[in-house]
């Protein structure tokens, strides 16, 4: 299905940095719950993500990542996650993270 331009714009896309990471028992399937920080404009956001195939807590910390930002929150076993933080499948559909190339001020949208 294709989609036109302003539909891509409806999504606000942006980076930010992991503050916290923290396991979440309480998730079907293994995930861990994440703070981000989106900068001044957007604030801390939280989300639940499953990748914990491909990655530790320690290796989160301080991380940037991309995520989609504007999505109503949704309740997962108990927690409110905030943003959907974006990846790809690999061949076993584990989750591997996207990441800016370099170091990008947290909040800067993508487009």
């Amino acid at each position: 299905m294709n989609i036109d331009w302003d539909d891509f714009e409806k999504l606000d896309i942006r980076v930010g940095t992991i503050l916290s990471v923290h396991d979440f028992e309480r998730a079907k399937k293994p995930a861990f719950q994440l703070e981000i920080d989106f900068g001044e404009k957007i604030g801390i956001k939280k989300s639940s993500a499953q990748i914990t195939v491909h990655y530790s807590k320690q290796d989160l910390i301080n991380r940037q990542v991309i995520a989609v930002v504007n999505f109503e929150p949704k309740n997962i076993a108990g927690f409110m996650s905030e943003c959907l933080v974006l990846g790809i499948y690999d061949e076993n559909k584990d989750v591997i993270l996207l990441k800016p190339d370099k170091a990008a001020a947290n909040g800067l949208k993508i487009g």
